[in-house]
């Protein structure tokens, strides 16, 4: 077992795990008016910050990628701020020491990689459409194609909504279960979700309601790390769930609230 930390920066609780020494943090809800620019100083200081404009995909954008796709919109008027258009993206990673990966989260999984031999890292925003998009594997195909190994890598899963306050239709347990399952179990929602719900240690659980079931989205990520290569030793995930610590986590499905936290890794 890994242990997960909790650590202070301004006064304010910040959680790491010791699976992976690069500089990370998984940030709580008090940080919620600070951006990574400002967070990155409770990592290290002056590492350059990689971020995307999230939108549930599976794009994962190296730093050249970001620059070249990030642009400053002036607006109109006097004393009008400038405003980011940043290039559309769930992932980024890093190609030299000191660059800074970023995702922000309210019940989507945030996925934190390192490299242990290189010291490079990267950052993934897997809620259940990305994760139906293998979105951490995509993470990892970036870092392979630049050096890295499969035994070299750990990856942490941080704070997301549990698997047992997750109420999906089955149409999306099978969507983002079909990421798991070969071909062979059947074409049907009914069939996958029947097939999920028998696997031992299965990212489902039943639900009272007609055509819906408990959707434990970090299990479908392990399950695609241990399809990938991956032991379950290079593999932690955090023991906290966003929906259920209103006083840690924003949860978009506990407040319908636009409210994010950020997680970042930086390389070393």
């Amino acid at each position: 077992m890994h242990n997960w930390t909790w650590q202070n920066w301004q006064g304010k609780p910040y959680l790491t795990c010791d699976l992976i020494a690069q500089p990370h943090g998984f940030f709580t809800s008090v940080f919620g008016t600070q951006t990574p620019e400002t967070l990155t100083a409770a990592l290290q200081t002056e590492a350059e910050v990689l971020r995307t404009k999230q939108v549930h995909g599976n794009i994962v954008l190296s730093p050249a990628d970001i620059k070249a796709g990030t642009r400053a919109l002036v607006a109109s008027g006097a004393g009008a701020a400038t405003d980011i258009q940043r290039p559309h993206a769930d992932g980024c990673f890093s190609h030299q020491a000191g660059q800074a990966a970023w995702v922000c989260t309210a019940d989507c999984t945030p996925a934190l990689i390192a490299d242990t031999r290189t010291g490079q890292v990267a950052a993934a925003h897997a809620g259940w459409r990305g994760t139906a998009q293998k979105i951490v594997p995509v993470a990892i195909a970036k870092l392979q194609a630049q050096g890295s190994r499969l035994q070299d890598l750990r990856v942490l899963l941080g704070p997301a909504i549990a698997g047992d306050v997750y109420q999906v239709g089955e149409d999306v347990a099978a969507e983002t279960g079909r990421s798991i399952v070969s071909s062979d179990r059947g074409a049907t929602d009914a069939a996958i979700v029947e097939h999920l719900l028998s696997l031992a240690q299965s990212p489902l659980l039943p639900d009272s309601k007609p055509g819906h079931v408990r959707l434990d989205v970090r299990r479908v990520n392990e399950i695609q790390l241990e399809q990938l290569g991956l032991s379950p030793e290079q593999v932690a995930t955090a023991p906290h769930c966003t929906y259920q610590e209103p006083e840690r986590f924003f949860s978009y499905r506990r407040t319908q609230l636009k409210q994010v936290q950020w997680s970042g890794i930086v390389s070393i």
